[in-house]
């Protein structure tokens, strides 16, 4: 009887298909654009601390 049911059009639900990473990659690329303010306030927040040559002296000692 399974092999009756896939012979008529319905697939097995193994793995993810092309359609469904498309949807996840908008939904993500969506998110990204609303929310991008703040991300790129915290990016920059955390690239200033990084890079900010007197937080390296003064991990240092000097």
């Amino acid at each position: 009887m399974k092999k009756n049911l896939n012979k008529l059009g319905t697939s097995s639900k193994h793995g993810m298909g092309t359609v469904e990473i498309v949807i996840i990659i908008a939904v993500l690329v969506a998110l990204a654009l609303i929310f991008r303010v703040a991300l790129m306030g915290y990016a920059d927040k955390i690239m200033g601390y990084v890079f900010n040559d007197q937080n390296v002296m003064d991990r240092l000692g000097g």
